[in-house]
């Protein structure tokens, strides 16, 4: 099965639009700073085609917003509350909408971690640490049993030259 394509314009657009009306009502400024720098590292993913650093950072700052929209909502939702019986529709409308933006973000994380890929990320993410690698292909065989095409093929190994002296 095929993953459909989706632009990342899209999903910006989508996204900032969720954020705008869920701001209008009852969410503080930190949510709004939060998800609007997060977007404005998406505008920079969309401009710069084959970065994928941009695009790394967009998906880490869509996950972290996942995280810090949850802790707002619990924070805050009770303010509704407050709300006068006009201000409840406006209330409900912008909640509704927040909502729905952190409700699209996970399925919006797979498709940029997708495009993550298609530019040439790789499936792990290195943050700089020395890492230990299984990647076995430079090593020679010490097993005495190998046939004869692969000693051929090995330029190191000295079980095909009979005359050879080895120094200790």
């Amino acid at each position: 099965m095929e993953i459909p394509a989706i632009n990342l314009k899209a999903i910006v657009v989508v996204h900032w639009l969720l954020t705008v009306w869920g701001c209008m009502a009852w969410l503080p400024t930190s949510y709004a700073w939060g998800n609007f720098s997060v977007l404005a590292v998406g505008v920079w993913a969309i401009a710069h085609r084959d970065s994928i650093d941009a695009v790394l950072m967009f998906l880490i700052g869509m996950a972290v917003t996942i995280i810090t929209d949850i802790i707002h909502f619990g924070i805050y939702y009770s303010l509704s509350e407050l709300a006068s019986e006009k201000g409840r529709d406006v209330f409900r409308f912008s909640a509704g909408m927040a909502i729905l933006s952190l409700l699209l973000k996970p399925a919006s994380c797979f498709f940029v971690y997708q495009m993550y890929r298609e530019r040439g990320g790789d499936y792990n993410v290195n943050f700089g640490f020395p890492s230990m690698t299984r990647n076995r292909e430079a090593y020679q065989s010490i097993d005495p049993q190998q046939d004869a095409s692969t000693s051929a093929a090995n330029p190191f190994n000295q079980a095909q030259d009979a005359k050879a002296v080895r120094a200790y």
